[in-house]
């Protein structure tokens, strides 16, 4: 890094206070950029006034007038009552002219009266200003001689703790301003107890850190962008053409005829970009991360205990660091800026119907977020045939289920079909025909279009995860991402968490005295092993308390199936399944919620425990736990509905009982599938209203109005306070942003939902795409005007979210297959239409399922206590299974047909599983993961960029030529010399004369 000349940007004067002998030394870092040498070096134990000036080596101010190297004091800015002089829309400094590119915020402890908008950044000595307040403290306790002294030692330590912290942020901030960042203070804010310290990069540390970074900027150099000629690529015109109308009113999404050129920014080849308009060449996202990477570069030493912004913000140094937003969004005032834009067309419910405008996502949060809201979108998107096709699937159930003959039959009244008791003592006899309701609905979701229907879902995961890798790359290519890599991603790996920092000292105190002089101190997998076994034992705990609920939900519907039986309501007893059915559901899915908030928590105390070095391996050891946990809460219930349920029962006579007396309950005559499409949809419904929209939308409302109620002003009286706060002020206010984890979570479950268990409930793609679209809104807004802008992150995929969701895809295949072929009757009935039916037809089905059962072979104490319930003696009933009868000589055991239609059901999941696969690997085989003309494109790129640095080269030499030239020509001395020639471009010295 070059030397910084006078007038740095921190453009503060210096008073020549030299460091008082016997101080101990206490030193500010920053690692990343090399040490400053030379007069001009700003030392840290100097005396500097606290005025952010002008930009280092650049005598031209914005406006392009002459600065003035003297140094402005900060006060001048402001009235005597606190008020600017130079007042200014947007966030700016205090004299209106500099940007403010990051805030961060602390607590100062002072009277809110008290408005002190600037103050100085080393007034005195470090060292001395410790000293002072030691002892104005000392001096200070023996004046209150009639406190409490406990409270008074308790004040004290309050008192030296701000005091370190002050301290430290002093520390750091000498540090940043020898950066080149500009800082100005602002302890006089409308929030109580809260100061802020506003950034500014100037031009000279954003080209410095740009080309530091490797940002890849647009060059002057821009070229025609061909469509692809293919058919493909004309579909996809045609398409765009179409819904022209449904895309936003919004220039970055427009496509674009002409692209420019762009390339790693460096200092050296400033000639090659248009920096005709400097405010505007780094837009304010770039601006903010620019200014992130050097905080956290920055590193403040103090004794053994090295900090970084992270650790300060961990310890209550600083409380909050954020970029700003752009502008206002409503109000007469409010200038046009991207936030506006975004809050118009793509945070607003009344552009539902409308394309998002990825582009102005990604330009104002960055490539991170945008990749998600394209995600998003794409996934919405690839809903819309899935819906279509579900609700095609359900209609022809629906258009089918009078001429459904195992459904007439149990409804038919002639047939007369007397079925054993549900539960021992209580139940009694009942007859087939009170489950036609059941029957007729089961048929709904349990048709041959339902096969179908998993065939489709299999393969259209399989397209939408293709799409998603074309569209990925072809926004990789618009957005400049191609070349970003494992280079980039190799030095974000140096910036360690403040948990791991903190943890290393730990370490290298406790072993200062073995550890070997420059060896490195690391955490290593000893250190972290009780963590681990931590982790293992937790999550297995986890687990098992979710068995373990789920367990108690099917004794609560067991005990009270028995109950309604036994009760003397008519309404009670008139429909106890669907009563059971509807409640346990809700029950599971209040369980469901609560335990996904619990579950939340513990796997990132979890993950904190393993002290991960990185972000991105925090974050990824976060998602990996917490979808373990949450994927099983949520789908447990429905795994135990759709393949065990009705399978571990026994039979009347020998039925398998649970804690004591409770006997593990039946399927439906129907089969289980219509209680699984229950459980599905009142948990996929329920988790999309109460958990993903209603907690969206309540929370931030209700801390709204509990901080409202703690406030003593009313709400007209906030409103117009919150007209006077400005910018940095009022994002401060707004919630922080946590990740992009929650959101992807909510998506992947849905998305599990969806296509795992899409057999026994094919209109699951329709709600799914009702509650996208709302979702996308709702982020939108959450994003727009609910949370602080986030840091621009860079990214060129959905990361580990991309694997989940492959292997979702993959599993659920498998899981379809067991479920039409387990859990569904569809297997049964084609055994029976083409091995037993007489005639080739489904007559005599429900007769062919049911089993026999001699009423005098039940266990004692386990016969209905009103057996006359009916108005007849009953001498044998019928339950269903495949068993041999009473008469037989082998009775009770399980017939021929029951291991013939085994044997179908698992030669059926293997041919469907086989066959999907095979299916799904050939779509994936047949669409290139990049598309035709963005590959062609990315080759154009290469060349046009080889070309023009060959252009730049030759252009060099030959300026260096006609320099040499020249040279001969009015040198004397070399006026009979020959310089040598290049072969490809002989010289004449006709120029010269």
């Amino acid at each position: 890094m070059e030397r910084q000349d006078d007038g740095d940007a921190g453009s503060l004067k210096q008073h020549g206070s030299a460091e008082e002998p016997g101080t101990p030394p206490l030193a500010c870092e920053h690692s990343g950029s090399l040490q400053q040498e030379g007069p001009d070096m700003m030392m840290r134990n100097d005396n500097y006034l606290p005025v952010p000036g002008e930009d280092k080596n650049l005598d031209v101010d914005f406006n392009g007038t002459s600065k003035s190297k003297e140094s402005i004091p900060m006060k001048n800015f402001y009235a005597d009552d606190g008020s600017p002089l130079y007042p200014r829309l947007g966030p700016f400094f205090s004299d209106g002219q500099r940007r403010v590119d990051y805030v961060l915020a602390y607590h100062i402890q002072k009277p809110s009266s008290i408005r002190r908008p600037s103050s100085r950044f080393g007034d005195n000595n470090f060292i001395r200003r410790l000293r002072r307040s030691m002892s104005m403290r000392s001096s200070r306790a023996p004046l209150q001689p009639k406190e409490d002294p406990e409270i008074a030692a308790q004040k004290q330590r309050t008192d030296y703790h701000e005091d370190d912290k002050r301290f430290r942020r002093e520390e750091f901030e000498e540090n940043l301003l020898e950066t080149g960042l500009e800082l100005e203070k602002d302890e006089g804010s409308k929030i109580p107890g809260i100061g802020f310290l506003k950034i500014h990069a100037p031009w000279k540390v954003l080209c410095r850190e740009a080309e530091f970074m490797k940002l890849k900027m647009p060059t002057k150099k821009v070229y025609e962008v061909k469509q692809g000629s293919n058919l493909v690529e004309k579909i996809r015109l045609f398409i765009h053409k179409v819904t022209a109308p449904l895309h936003p009113k919004v220039d970055a999404n427009r496509p674009q005829s002409v692209k420019s050129l762009s390339h790693p920014f460096s200092r050296e080849k400033q000639h090659l970009f248009d920096l005709s308009d400097r405010d505007k060449f780094f837009d304010t996202k770039t601006r903010s991360s620019i200014v992130y990477e050097v905080l956290k570069r920055t590193r403040c030493t103090r004794a053994k205990y090295s900090m970084g912004i992270t650790s300060l913000l961990a310890n209550g140094v600083y409380t909050s660091a954020y970029p700003l937003h752009d502008g206002e969004i409503e109000g007469i005032n409010a200038e046009p800026n991207d936030r506006k834009l975004l809050y118009e067309e793509w945070a607003s419910y009344s552009v539902f119907y409308k394309y998002q405008p990825i582009g102005l996502i990604r330009k104002y949060f960055g490539e991170k977020v945008g990749l998600y809201f394209a995600w998003l979108g794409v996934y919405t998107q690839m809903l819309i045939p899935a819906a279509i096709v579900g609700v095609i699937v359900f209609l022809y159930g629906c258009a089918t289920v009078d001429d459904n003959i195992p459904s007439m039959e149990i409804c038919d009244h002639r047939n007369n079909i007397t079925m054993c008791p549900l539960c021992d003592r209580a139940c009694s006899y009942w007859k087939l025909v009170t489950a036609c309701g059941t029957a007729r609905a089961s048929h709904l979701f349990d048709n041959p279009a339902t096969v179908f229907f998993s065939i489709f879902m299999a393969l259209w995961a399989v397209l939408f995860m293709e799409h998603w890798k074309r569209r990925q790359m072809r926004l990789n290519y618009v957005w400049d991402l191609t070349g970003f890599g494992e280079e980039e991603e190799e030095e974000h790996k140096d910036h360690s968490r403040a948990e791991y920092e903190f943890r290393v000292m730990q370490k290298t105190l406790k072993h200062e005295h073995s550890t070997p002089k420059g060896e490195k101190v690391k955490l290593t997998c000893t250190d972290r092993m009780p963590a681990y076994l931590t982790t293992v034992v937790m999550m297995g705990f986890m687990i098992a308390v979710t068995f373990a609920i789920v367990f108690g939900v099917i004794l609560y519907r067991i005990s009270i199936k028995a109950a309604l039986h036994m009760s003397n309501y008519p309404a009670a007893r008139s429909n106890i399944r669907a009563t059971v059915k509807t409640t346990a559901a809700i029950i599971n899915l209040i369980i469901i919620i609560i335990l996904d908030e619990i579950y939340g928590a513990i796997a990132r105390w979890l993950t904190t425990l393993e002290v991960p070095k990185t972000d991105k391996s925090f974050e990824e050891r976060l998602i990996f736990k917490t979808f373990i946990l949450k994927f099983v809460n949520a789908f447990t219930p429905i795994v135990y509905l759709a393949f065990f349920r009705g399978r571990l029962v026994g039979r009347p006579g020998n039925y398998l009982y649970v804690v004591g007396s409770y006997r593990m309950e039946e399927c439906a005559h129907a089969g289980c599938l219509m209680e699984l499409c229950i459980q599905l949809c009142i948990t996929m419904l329920g988790k999309q209203l109460i958990q993903n929209n209603l907690f969206e939308i309540g929370i931030p409302k209700l801390k709204k109005l509990l901080r409202r109620r703690k406030s003593e002003l009313d709400s007209k009286q906030e409103e117009e306070l919150n007209k006077t706060l400005q910018r940095h002020e009022r994002d401060h206010i707004l919630g922080p942003f946590v990740g992009l984890s929650p959101e992807y979570m909510e998506m992947i479950i849905q998305f599990g939902m969806v296509t795992l268990f899409v057999a026994s409930f094919p209109l699951a793609p329709l709600f799914a795409l009702l509650n996208n679209i709302i979702e996308i809104r709702l982020d939108a807004k959450k994003f727009v005007m609910e949370l602080r802008r986030p840091i621009a992150a860079k990214a060129k995929d959905i990361g580990i979210w991309y694997n989940l969701l492959r292997g979702l895809s993959k599993v659920a295949v498998i899981v379809n297959a067991f479920v039409i072929s387990f859990t569904s009757d569809f297997i049964p009935r084609l055994v029976y239409q083409y091995m037993y039916s007489p005639d080739g037809t489904m007559h005599g089905f429900v007769n062919h399922t049911l089993s026999y059962f001699n009423v005098s072979d039940f266990q004692p104490g386990t016969a209905p206590v009103q057996p006359m319930h009916l108005g007849y003696k009953v001498d044998v009933c019928r339950y269903k299974d495949y068993r041999e009868p009473p008469w037989s000589t082998t009775p009770y055991e399980l017939s021929k047909e029951f291991w013939a239609i085994l044997a179908a059901r698992l030669a059926f999941v293997i041919v469907f599983q086989n066959a999907v696969m095979l299916m799904s690997d050939f779509v994936d085989w047949l669409i290139p993961d990049i598309p035709k003309d963005i590959s062609l494109q990315m080759h154009k790129e290469k060349i046009l960029m080889v070309e023009l640095f060959m252009k730049e080269e030759q252009g060099k030499r030959l300026a260096a030529w006609d320099n040499h030239n020249q040279d001969n020509c009015t040198s004397p001395s070399s006026a009979n010399e020959s310089p040598p020639q290049p072969r490809s471009r002989p010289v004449s010295n006709a120029n010269c004369c």
